[in-house]
This record gives C-alpha cells, sequence and structure tokens, in this order.
C-alpha cells in the first residue's frame, strides 16, 4: 500500500515538473528555430549600403571611424572569418547575439522575480520579457541587417544580466561584468553613455546606490568600462575628434517651430520600431516601475527614464533618430516581466510576424511593389545585377569610383573583379591605399544627388548611358555613368579617394 502511495506520489510530482517545464523547454527551441529562420534570410537579402559599409570597416580595422565606435567592424569581422565574406559572413552574429541576448533578458528576469511572485510567475514573466524583447521591430529586422545597434543591444542585456546578479543575486563580482559590457557597449554606439548615466544617477540619488558606493565594486565597474574605451579615445585623438564631433555636434542642432513635428515622428517611430503591441507593454512597464519602491526597479526607471529625457528635449528642436532609443529596449522588455496582461503572447508574436513578412519581401519579393512603399527595394533591391550590369558596360580593367560612401562599398562587394575607389573626405580617415593622380575612372553618380560630378574631383571625359537597379523588373534607382580622370586639389594626392578590399582581394 505503502509502496502504492509513493508511486503516485512520484507520479503526481513529476507530471507537476513536466507541467512547469514545458513552456521553457518550447521557448527554447522557439527560439533556436527563429534564429535559424533569421540566419537563412540573413543569408538571402542583399546587402544594404551600410552594411557594405561596415564590411570595409571589418577589412580596415581600426579604433574608430567617423560614424561610430568600431565594434559593428569587430561582429561583421568575426562573421567574415566563420562564414567567409558574403552577406551572411557581414550579418552572422546578429542572429546569434540577439539570441544569446534573449537567453540573458529570460534569467535576469527570473532573476528579479525570483521571491517575489510564485515559480509559475517568475517563469512566466521571463519568458514574457524574452518574447517581447523578440517582438520588437527594431529587434526583428536588426537580426538582418549588421548595424551598430546589434552588438549595442547584446551588450545592453550583458549589462543588465550583470546588474540584477549582483544587486539582486548577491553577486558582488559582477559588477565586473557589467563593467565590461558598459565599455563594450560605448564601443557600440555612443548612446550607450545615457543608460549607463541613468545608473549613476541610481548610485548617486538613492540610499541603496550609496550603500554601493561605500564598496569597491562600481569603482572596479567603472576603471574596466574605461579601460575599455581606450582605443576610441584614442582614435579620435589622433584624427581630430573626428567622430566625437559627429555625433556630439547633433546636440547642437535647434529648431523649435518644427518641435511638435519633431516630437510626433518620435513618438511615432518608437511606436513603429517596438510594434504597437509591444509599445504598450512597455509603456505599461515604465508606469509600474514608477509605482514601485523596490532598488531595482528605481534603477530600471533611472536607466529609462534620463534617456526618454534627453531624447524628448532633443526632440524640441531636433529631429531625433527612430532608431536612438533602441538602447532602452532591453531594459524596457526586463522590465516588462512585471505586465502580467494575457495578450503578452498575441504581442510578441505579431511583431515577430511583421519583421517575417519584411524579411521575406527584402529577401524574395513576392509582392511587386514601389520603391516608395517598399523600403527593402530602396536599399537592398537588385544591388548584383547592378554590379555586374555597370561593370559589362566599362572596358576590362578599368576602376570605378563613386562619390557616395555606401554605393562606393556596394561596387566593392558585388563587383569583385573591379578596382572600386571610394572619393569622398572620409576616406582620408582610413588606412587604405590612394589612388594616383591622374587615375583615369569610370564615375557611378547617383541621380538622387543633386547636380553633376564635382570638377574639383573629376574631370570628365565621356558621359556614358545611364543604369538602372532594379528587381523584378521594378526600378530601385537610377545612375548616370561617367569616364573621368581624378584630379588632385592637394598636390601629390587625390583628395579623400583610397582603394577599397573588394571580395577576393
Amino acid at each position: 500500500m505503502e509502496l502504492h502511495h509513493v508511486f503516485h506520489h512520484y507520479l503526481a510530482v513529476s507530471l507537476t515538473l513536466r507541467a512547469a517545464l514545458a513552456p521553457c523547454t518550447y521557448w527554447w527551441w522557439g527560439l533556436a528555430c527563429l534564429t535559424l529562420v533569421r540566419l537563412v534570410l540573413a543569408a538571402s537579402i542583399p546587402l544594404s549600403p551600410d552594411e557594405a559599409y561596415y564590411r570595409i570597416w571589418a577589412l580596415a580595422p581600426a579604433g574608430g571611424y567617423l560614424d561610430h565606435p568600431p565594434m559593428v567592424a569587430v561582429w561583421a569581422r568575426v562573421g567574415m572569418l566563420l562564414a567567409g565574406d558574403t552577406a551572411l559572413g557581414v550579418r552572422l552574429l546578429g542572429p546569434v547575439s540577439t539570441c544569446l541576448a534573449s537567453v540573458l533578458i529570460v534569467q535576469s528576469a527570473w532573476c528579479w522575480l525570483q521571491g517575489q511572485v510564485t515559480p509559475e510567475q517568475v517563469r512566466a514573466g521571463g519568458l514574457r520579457a524574452g518574447l517581447l524583447f523578440n517582438g520588437t521591430l527594431s529587434v526583428g529586422l536588426g537580426t538582418l541587417v549588421m548595424t551598430p545597434d546589434t552588438p549595442l543591444l547584446f551588450f545592453m542585456a550583458l549589462l543588465l544580466w550583470g546588474l540584477v546578479r549582483a544587486c539582486i543575486g548577491g553577486q558582488r563580482r559582477m559588477w565586473l561584468l557589467a563593467g565590461l559590457a558598459a565599455g563594450l557597449g560605448f564601443d557600440s554606439k555612443y548612446t550607450m553613455l545615457l543608460p549607463l548615466a541613468g545608473l549613476g544617477l541610481w548610485l548617486l540619488a538613492t540610499k541603496e546606490g550609496r550603500s554601493w558606493l561605500r564598496t569597491p565594486w562600481p569603482y572596479c565597474a567603472a576603471g574596466l568600462a574605461l579601460v575599455c574605451t581606450v582605443p576610441v579615445i584614442w582614435w579620435n585623438a589622433e584624427h581630430a575628434w573626428a567622430s566625437f564631433a559627429k555625433q556630439g555636434g547633433r546636440v547642437g542642432d535647434w529648431n523649435p517651430a518644427h518641435a511638435l513635428a519633431f516630437m510626433g515622428e518620435l513618438l511615432g517611430g518608437q511606436v513603429g520600431l517596438a510594434s504597437p503591441l509591444v509599445f504598450v507593454f512597455f509603456v505599461g512597464s515604465v508606469w509600474l516601475l514608477w509605482r514601485q519602491r523596490s532598488s531595482f526597479a528605481i534603477l530600471l526607471l533611472c536607466m529609462v527614464a534620463l534617456p526618454a529625457a534627453v531624447f524628448a528635449q532633443h526632440a524640441l528642436g531636433a529631429r531625433v533618430q527612430a532608431n536612438w532609443p533602441v538602447v532602452l529596449y532591453p531594459i524596457l522588455a526586463l522590465a516588462a516581466a512585471q505586465v502580467a496582461w494575457p495578450w503578452w503572447r498575441s504581442a510578441g508574436f505579431v511583431g515577430i510576424g511583421l519583421a517575417g513578412v519584411v524579411g521575406v519581401q527584402a529577401a524574395f519579393m513576392p509582392l511587386r511593389l514601389s520603391p516608395h512603399l517598399d523600403m527593402t527595394l530602396r536599399q537592398m533591391g537588385g544591388w548584383p545585377d547592378f554590379a555586374r550590369s555597370v561593370s559589362a558596360r566599362v572596358p576590362e580593367g578599368a576602376p570605378l569610383v563613386a562619390d557616395e560612401y555606401g554605393l562606393a562599398s556596394e561596387l566593392a562587394f558585388y563587383a569583385p573583379e573591379r578596382v572600386v575607389l571610394g572619393a569622398e573626405p572620409r576616406w582620408r580617415l582610413f588606412s587604405l591605399p590612394h589612388p594616383a593622380c591622374g587615375t583615369q575612372a569610370y564615375l557611378v553618380l547617383s541621380h538622387k544627388r543633386a547636380g553633376p560630378p564635382d570638377d574639383h574631383l573629376f574631370e570628365v571625359l565621356e558621359a556614358l548611358p545611364e543604369q538602372a537597379r532594379m528587381r523584378g523588373g521594378i526600378v530601385a534607382d537610377t545612375y548616370a555613368l561617367f569616364h573621368v580622370r581624378l584630379r588632385c586639389p592637394v598636390p601629390g594626392q587625390v583628395y579623400g579617394a583610397a582603394l577599397l578590399p573588394g571580395r577576393g582581394r
């Protein structure tokens, strides 16, 4: 009889554990399948101009670049070492790092909620945070293209994981991991400074934060973060602070007459990039953080509120790019672990589905839309065929040149049999070979650019028939083609021109 009771007790416990763990098992399998689908799409979509430009960064390593810090180049270079000089290679770490970031956010939520709610609610809260994070359009599309936001989001998730382990889990050494993530996040994008400023505010303004300041751990973390930023600071010091000036110069933008429009763009951009339903959860998560009095909730609120205030202030006089607040999405997803609205699965899956529709359209173009409606056509459509068409129009062995960094980078990737020159001032900051004065080449010039070829850079020898970049019979853009000779405004050197690395060279 006792054996019978033991068997039934064991069976009941087994079924309870299986029921509790089953959703988590499905979650991990679902995340793995989602990552695989993202990798397939990433391999199928042509590189965008910015991605082709970041590929040049990866092949010309430096401590910094004009537009951003160097981590996106590191991300692309590691992927290219693993998957070759291909579109998948450039993007490989996007889906992989997003998968890892999702795991970190789920585990951070579990650690945070432990002891506050029931085990079932802890499990559901972690899965909710991970699903909503993946349900944002910025994350869904950001896994398919390589941008500085890709490593930024990973290091933001790693920072949160370190902080929750230190502040909730009592593992003080995790401050060092948080410091490492903070420094590498700065090496990804300068907007990392904003949530870090919120962290600093929490340390100074709250009792719990000041108690940490009486220990060595936050100072060690800050020192480690500073060490990680040295290459970026050093590069800027060696290049007249070019990157800091370019990004910091936006602070001086001021056009208050358009403040209402800018604020509307900021709000609308976030509704779109977060996806509408996930955005509602993010708003609810901030409301719950505001109502709570727990130390970690206040920390998260500071890391969201201070950057949000900066973005709102900037929008009063200048345009805020829609992707700037994306740095806050891992924090908001973690905070949304407490928003137990029953339709969280619908919110997450709708966002993933929207990103999938855009990804499939970019990869396979099932819908024939005009470039005014199809952003993927404008940015990515037809580059391989266009590069081959241009190459066929010019004599064998003649180099191509473009005065747009994205166009030049696309030609360098998709016309590997050609020598491709970039000709604009930014190329002076790269450690790349420079062409000789008087070099003859064929200039590819987008019709979106106003005016004829720059006569300071080029002497036009001949105009050739225009070329069209199209996909599926729909024209994405048209380009003029000129036979030119490179001038030398600076005696002995072509101004801002460089030989771009092609595939196989």
